[in-house]
């Protein structure tokens, strides 16, 4: 039987991208894995071609030759994969192979293990945690060496065998007219090992998925978008590969007071009407503790106060910032009758004195007036 387009097995565009063909090979392998299907040879044999799409399509090389050549240049049992080169093999391509191998574009000899991928997670903290420090658990779903068969991939009692293709290279070397070319081994994918008896926890792939929970040591001062690298807590690497890394993205949580610029804070301080015509004094919070702030009289709305040295300081060094506070005149509400009548009598005495109590609404109005008078409204 004929075997699918492998891009169709993986549900992908032959344009795909190396992050959407993983995305879309861990989403078909956590449906069909046979853990979650048990006993059902339909699903195992799906989880098995989708494994062998995915190792053809991850590497750049074997893509390419799969691109160009189709199923025999990838497959072991067909002339030993990558060696019928006909007549439309590209000399660039040939020549690219060439130099690869020279410059040490190749994966190297047999038995070495594929590095293992890179791992993101998203942690979440309060300002406060950003700024003092802190450090979190955090829980991270990711590949671990295989316990049934301490990462071989061979059933137990078992063992990987010798490539009979290779001869235990890794490498395999095609005469091209004059050309000698040296490949990847199609059939152990550069290993220099096969697997006769696959173990039956991880499926010969030597690595299961696993929860792990790490300790994360949070420095203070960082802000959202830092990243804090936590190396060797990747995934697994193939076949004793070394692992890849954890990097921990950080996000700080919106804060109901604070807001972040830098290594500047800012918040909104409302004042009575009262208090910004007579000035007084206001409690104000800061990350460490509670300020008293001076109002002077005849404080505008949006006039903004600094608090030297009450802001953070930033996680790469630097000096502390500030806090800055900035003032919002609030216009009373819900006023008795009483109230009123005072407020009356107050606007009364304020229109007497004229421009004198009010400067800007008086330097507004000209503005306004000189602008009908140009537009001849």
């Amino acid at each position: 039987m004929s075997k699918r387009d492998y891009y169709e097995v993986l549900n992908v565009a032959r344009n795909a991208s190396e992050a959407e063909i993983k995305q879309c090979y861990r989403r078909l392998a956590m449906k069909l894995h046979p853990d979650r299907n048990s006993g059902d040879q339909v699903a195992e044999e799906q989880f098995k071609e989708v494994k062998e799409a995915y190792e053809v399509l991850s590497d750049s090389r074997k893509r390419a030759a799969y691109d160009q050549f189709g199923h025999a240049a990838v497959d072991g049992s067909a002339g030993g994969g990558f060696g019928g080169f006909g007549e439309a093999a590209d000399l660039g391509d040939l020549f690219g192979g060439v130099f690869r191998d020279i410059f040490g574009g190749g994966r190297g000899g047999g038995g070495q293990g594929h590095r293992g991928a890179d791992l993101r997670y998203t942690l979440e903290l309060t300002l406060e945690e950003a700024v003092f420090g802190t450090t979190a658990k955090i829980r991270v779903p990711t590949l671990v060496s295989c316990a049934t068969c301490a990462g071989s991939g061979a059933k137990p009692g078992t063992k990987p065998t010798t490539c009979p293709t290779c001869r235990g290279v890794g490498q395999v070397r095609m005469q091209q007219g004059f050309f000698s070319i040296q490949q990847t081994c199609p059939r152990c994918q550069g290993r220099g090992t096969i697997i006769p008896e696959p173990c039956e926890t991880c499926r010969g792939d030597g690595r299961v998925e696993e929860q792990k929970t790490l300790s994360v040591k949070v420095p203070a001062g960082v802000d959202s978008d830092d990243r804090i690298r936590l190396a060797g807590e990747g995934e697994t690497g193939e076949h004793g590969g070394p692992p890849g890394d954890l990097y921990v993205q950080i996000r700080v949580k919106q804060h109901p007071i604070f807001s972040r610029e830098g290594s500047d804070l800012y918040c909104e301080v409302p004042i009575s009407f009262h208090t910004a015509a007579l000035g007084g004094e206001l409690e104000v919070p800061t990350l460490d503790g509670r300020l008293s702030l001076k109002i002077p009289s005849e404080t505008q709305t949006s006039k903004v106060f600094r608090l030297r040295g009450k802001g953070v300081k930033p996680v790469r060094g630097g000096s502390t910032g500030d806090l800055l506070c900035r003032v919002v005149v609030e216009t009373p509400v819900n006023l008795t009758r009483e109230q009123k009548e005072l407020l009356e009598k107050f606007a009364a005495t304020m229109e007497a004195g004229g421009e004198r109590h009010t400067p800007q609404q008086g330097s507004w109005l000209d503005g306004v007036k000189k602008f009908f008078e140009d537009m001849k409204f």
